[in-house]
């Protein structure tokens, strides 16, 4: 047979040579560094033999795939060692993810974090026993009497769910022996370095309907220098963490009379809140955006012409029963509804083209209780939201115009670097997800690839990622942690203009269909709040500190000073606050620091005599004394140019 490797160059080699003895043909150091290999776009083991010709490709640390098949291997070392140690304990599932790996257990008795060191010491010993990792193919009805015989029943179900005709493969290393689509290392030996991180509840399947699992989070790294690394960055990571950092700052609070994923905003955080909201608003009115408010509720017939009611029920909060119900309402999970009726009150020519809608938008969401987490994803939250009405020819300089809204938006939030773009495209095969057009999904996507492939804009596709309405443009950004959330959305929408028989009147007299445009602009406040709070680590540029000065007494003699310049910066319209408190000045200064306060105007009799305040800066320390009008006029300029 003939392999043929990434740089197009080929070799003959015999039928059944593996992956490993290829990698050691051509380098001791490639075979030293080889983790698994991919023929033909496919991933296999290092051992597994290949029959026929192929493209081969060895696969490192330096491969996100090899990367991954390292830590997974590391999550089944994980499982063997907790069924060594504890008894009864069944398995669920336990994948690779980004920077680490996780494994679910069903167990009678809570892991605590005292078990984790225990758990790292049997799985160092399966470490040092190097064992092979064998894969091992088998029939349905083998792997399930297996699975059940070992009483793991949640192997079972999950090979009941594997479609007819696919392998079934289990891996074994010693006596352990898991369910598993591989890869894995060939021996347990190769992982070299590992940490435990943390324990958290985990539903079954992610279903809050189903039991509530044990999942222990760890990292693996192919270095110990690497995993030492990760480990300081993830200390400073937890710093950053808006759900700690949030309520340490007063920004936020949560309580379990209220509910799960419905957050208390606090006078701080809802000043954040405030600037932002009026700051996209002036700014989209200047954009030739108009402004409506809609209801948070409406009839559930509304949703059933929107289609909401056939593909996104079960993330509506529901008020009612229908057929016992004289009236069954739903809260709304947007906004876009609302807005096309407003459209179709008046009649439309193609001259009013485009219409612009924003709403500042309170939404309700039925989130799992295993997807809720601080301010990222909430059942109740305010988007800045927008839906523009547009001919087929305005649809690319429309679209345009809402990229370079949100560009500009990104830019004065000082987030514009962390940001990517993905495509999110529909999944044919998904019929009960999507509105069933595949012509109209087809125009729709190839529109929206053309208008971001002219704007050159940098980004990646993913399928089965769409509304079910129309493709989106999804722009991420990473937590402090790392995981990937959705910040913004633009979507093309062909399906919704012809459900609420929404039209124009065209140069020649006759009705058309307009497009619309979903869009966000700076997102769900909440979510960007909490990003802001983790990309500043608290400490808020000028312009949007809930507190941007702070005015420190040294002595009594001075509180009247104090109080007179914090009455001065508070009529001109900045956020000041006086502390007279009988408190040395150190630790007042300090006090203010803890809080990110960007200011701090320090007040003795000296500046109380001469009229002038001692600034200290967040940034620069201490600038000495200045005249107030000085002051005001600084921070009146950092304000107003918005400097992150």
């Amino acid at each position: 047979m003939k392999i043929t490797f990434p740089d197009g160059s080929g070799k003959p080699y015999k039928k059944g040579a593996t992956a490993m003895q290829v990698a050691q043909e051509i380098s001791p150091r490639l075979a030293r560094d080889a983790l698994c290999a991919e023929i033909d776009g496919r991933l296999i083991g290092l051992d597994q033999p290949i029959s026929s010709d192929c493209t081969l490709k060895i696969l490192t640390w330096n491969d996100q795939a090899g990367r991954e098949t390292y830590r997974h291997t590391a999550s089944h070392i994980l499982a063997q060692a907790v069924k060594r140690l504890f008894k009864g304990v069944r398995l669920a599932i336990g994948p690779a993810i980004e920077n680490g790996f996780y494994y679910d257990f069903d167990t009678g008795t809570p892991f605590t974090a005292e078990d984790l060191p225990k758990i790292e010491e049997e799985m160092q010993k399966i470490i040092d026993e190097n064992l092979p990792i064998e894969r091992v193919e088998m029939s349905r009805g083998e792997a399930r009497r297996l699975m059940l015989d070992a009483g793991e029943s949640y192997k079972a179900e999950l090979i009941d769910g594997i479609p007819e005709g696919e392998a079934i493969t289990l891996y074994r290393q010693g006596g352990f022996i898991d369910l598993c689509a591989g890869p894995h290392l060939p021996f347990t030996g190769r992982v070299k370095s590992f940490k435990l991180l943390s324990i958290a509840g985990a539903y079954w399947r992610g279903d809050e309907n189903n039991k509530m699992l044990q999942r222990i989070y760890g990292t693996a790294f192919d270095k110990r220098s690497d995993l030492e690394e990760y480990l300081v960055r993830l200390e400073e990571a937890k710093a950053r963490d808006h759900n700690k950092l949030g309520r340490e700052l007063g920004l936020f609070t949560t309580s379990e009379t209220v509910g799960q994923g419905l957050p208390l905003i606090m006078p701080k955080g809802a000043k954040v809140l405030q600037i932002m909201q009026r700051f996209v608003e002036d700014e989209e009115e200047r954009r030739g955006y108009c402004l409506t408010k809609t209801p948070f509720l409406a009839k559930s017939d509304l949703y059933k012409i929107s289609g909401h009611w056939d593909h996104y029920k079960d993330g509506m909060f529901i008020i009612g029963e229908e057929g016992k119900s004289d009236e069954v309402l739903a809260l709304r999970p947007m906004t876009c509804p609302f807005q096309f009726l407003i459209y179709n009150a008046e009649m439309h020519s193609y001259r009013d083209l485009p219409i612009r809608f924003s709403e500042t938008s309170t939404l309700f969401r039925n989130e799992s209780s295993g997807e809720m987490h601080g301010l990222i994803r909430i059942r109740q939250f305010t988007l800045s939201e927008g839906h523009l009405i547009v001919t087929p020819e305005q649809l690319a300089e429309e679209f345009y115009g809402v990229i370079d809204l949100i560009r500009y938006f990104m830019k004065i939030l000082g987030i514009e670097d962390d940001i990517s773009y993905r495509f999110s495209k529909w999944d044919p095969a998904r019929k009960d997800k999507y509105i069933d057009n595949p012509y109209a999904w087809e125009q729709a996507q190839a529109r929206m690839k053309q208008i971001l492939d002219d704007m050159k804009l940098d980004y990646c596709e993913a399928e089965d990622e769409a509304a079910f309405y129309g493709p989106k443009l999804d722009i991420q950004m990473k937590n402090v942690y790392g995981k990937e959330d959705t910040v913004i959305t633009v979507q093309i929408d062909f399906a919704l203009p012809e459900r609420f028989d929404m039209f124009y009147i065209d140069k020649d007299g006759q009705k058309k269909r307009p497009y619309i445009i979903h869009r966000s602009s700076i997102g769900c406040y909440e979510r960007t709040l909490a990003l802001l709070i983790e990309r500043y680590a608290g400490a808020f540029p000028v312009w949007l500190a809930p507190v941007q000065a702070k005015v420190l007494t040294i002595t009594e003699r001075a509180d009247e000073a104090a109080r007179k310049a914090a009455q001065a910066l508070q009529a001109l319209g900045f956020r000041a606050e006086v502390d007279a408190r009988n408190e040395k000045i150190g630790y007042k200064i300090r006090e203010a620091q803890m809080e990110k306060v960007p200011y701090m105007l320090v007040i003795g009799d000296r500046e109380a005599e001469a009229g002038t305040v001692a600034v200290r800066s967040r940034k620069s320390g201490d600038m000495g004394a200045m005249p107030l009008p000085q002051f005001i006029e600084m921070l009146k300029e950092e304000t107003e140019q918005k400097r992150p």
